[in-house]
């Protein structure tokens, strides 16, 4: 008679086993082997269960195979900028090891390859090139990890790019925020094409054909939108609504008056907020009967020179301002009535406050006193005004000199409100005010205002930001505090200039009341900004080369 078998315990068992501990839990039958001491036996037969667990899985059904991606008709990359970019997604330096490197917090002298990378983007895409295909991952690798890399990232990898992005969930960002969504879209004058991916197609790939639809044809795309509007989700409906900012017209406005009575706030909110940007709608004619019953002239003192600005903020806020887009409560710490008349005056057209106030120009108009301390308010609601309808004189009026100081100018102290009235003007006006008022005021308070100053900045705001960085190492003090502006000058200099630059990276003598070492630091920052100067030149050699 033959021996019994060893009973074989499952994998279950030897699981619970483990998660339990062998002191709480006896091993499963089969489990103990003679000699160890449980752990070690619930160890052993784990590793028997494993291999006997893999030797007997069967394969399974092969998947089917993909679509073959779609082809790119762009260009290749040049050989040069192919290896360029390998360094820039690696975030690697072509200097010698170690040369970069800083200590205790220094950043060292070899530039930062991360923050190239979306320059090096614009430029690949302003010349058409594709995509490497082996590049492919770590390209969506970089624009998963960095959301300000994503447009410029996604527009460079292409059809191929998203049809990558379906295979991998890790970059299922890729459908979600790129015009298409991975597949091909079809001609806006194809309407039948155009119909069956706008009834059937992924939220992604609706708004890039709606996008796309409506550069060719505004009318068709409003139509388009037209069909399902009623159908589509809240979120979804204010996507489309949002689509329309890209030329809003005139034409517009029936579509948009409709969606005031939209069942969603958001929707009828954005609607409100795109009809107060056409000063022509009837929406801006009701704003403005009402702005005009709020603020008006007082010229009981205009014998002496004493004419005023007097403002009646509204006592109410009622169902048809509602309806208007006017929020009826104030965020925490903020009056209503202030709230209101904020609303009011920043959705009315600009051109009603010259005939309402004398014939006045935006200049003599922001210059009036305003009475009983109404001035900040109404200076901000016309701030706003002229960033959403891109009013470029009250812009101007409302900046002031840019050698006042930010706190007693006209329109706003806010430098982050002052960068949007910025980029109203002209790129070449935008940099000569960015440069006085840096001029008067030093880097300390001009880092916003930076930011939305054309690239490669123009030669006299170039000038500026050097000259403020070459006095602050003058004085002596450590160049850390002025590491922000440092950056944007790496980023955003004309290239042309580093060798005008050169002369600062050497070592100055050390003053007597500077702070220890600060001269090596700041020799260190300009090697590190002429240095990365240099490299912004060659790459845009490189792609030139195709």
């Amino acid at each position: 008679m033959g021996r019994e078998a060893t009973p074989t315990p499952t994998w279950e068992e030897l699981v619970t086993t483990a998660l339990l501990g062998t002191d709480r839990r006896t091993l499963p039958p089969g489990a103990a082997t003679p000699g160890k001491d449980a752990p070690a036996a619930l160890l052993d037969a784990a590793a028997r269960q494993t291999v006997r667990r893999r030797a007997g899985l069967l394969p399974a059904p092969a998947a089917a195979r993909p679509d073959p991606a779609p082809h790119d008709p762009r260009p290749p990359l040049p050989a040069p900028a192919r290896r360029r970019l390998a360094q820039l997604l690696a975030g690697r330096t072509s200097s010698p090891a170690g040369a970069g490197a800083g200590t205790g917090g220094r950043r060292g002298t070899a530039p930062d390859l991360t923050e190239l990378l979306p320059q090096w983007l614009a430029a690949a895409n302003r010349r058409q090139f594709q995509a490497p295909p082996a590049l492919l991952p770590a390209l969506l690798d970089a624009a998963r990890a960095r959301t300000d890399l994503r447009p410029q990232a996604l527009a460079f990898a292409g059809p191929r790019g998203l049809w990558l992005a379906r295979l991998n969930p890790d970059w299922r960002f890729a459908l979600r925020g790129a015009s298409g969504g991975g597949g091909a879209m079809p001609d806006p004058r194809d309407a039948a094409a155009v119909r069956r991916l706008w009834e059937e197609g992924l939220f992604a790939e609706r708004v890039g054909l709606l996008a796309a639809v409506r550069a060719q044809d505004p009318v068709a795309a409003r139509a388009l939108l037209a069909t399902t509007w009623q159908t589509e989700r809240a979120e979804d409906r204010l996507m489309f609504l949002d689509s329309l900012r890209c030329g809003l017209s005139d034409a517009d406005e029936p579509f948009l008056e409709q969606a005031l009575s939209d069942r969603s706030r958001n929707v009828r909110a954005t609607a409100a907020e795109l009809l107060s940007a056409l000063p022509g709608s009837a929406l801006a004619a009701r704003m403005a009967a009402r702005a005009s019953t709020c603020v008006s002239l007082d010229r009981s003192g205009r014998a002496t020179g004493g004419e005023r600005i007097v403002v009646e903020a509204p006592h109410e806020c009622d169902a048809d301002m509602q309806r208007d887009g006017v929020s009826p409560k104030p965020p925490a710490g903020r009056g209503e009535r202030s709230w209101w008349l904020g609303q009011l005056v920043e959705a009315t057209p600009l051109h009603t406050w010259p005939h309402r106030l004398g014939g006045r120009t935006p200049q003599a108009i922001v210059a009036l006193p305003v009475a009983d301390d109404w001035k900040e308010e109404l200076h901000a609601a016309w701030c706003r005004a002229a960033v959403r309808q891109r009013d470029a004189d009250w812009s101007r009026a409302l900046l002031g000199a840019p050698s006042a100081p930010p706190a007693t100018g006209p329109g706003t102290s806010s430098l982050a409100e002052r960068a949007k009235l910025l980029a109203t003007l002209p790129a070449g006006e935008r940099a000569e005010w960015v440069a006085a008022f840096i001029a008067a005021h030093g880097l300390s308070e001009a880092f916003q205002l930076l930011g939305v100053c054309t690239v490669p900045w123009a030669e006299p705001l170039g000038r500026a930001v050097v000259d403020a960085l070459d006095i602050a190492r003058d004085a002596g003090s450590y160049p850390w505090s002025f590491s922000g502006v440092m950056g944007l000058a790496e980023r955003c200099l004309d290239p042309g200039e580093a060798s005008r630059l050169e002369i600062l990276t050497t070592t100055p003598d050390e003053q007597e009341d500077a702070a220890p070492g600060a001269g090596g630091y700041w020799s260190e920052a300009f090697q590190r900004l002429v240095g990365t100067l240099r490299l912004r030149a060659a790459m845009l050699a490189e792609l030139r080369e195709g």
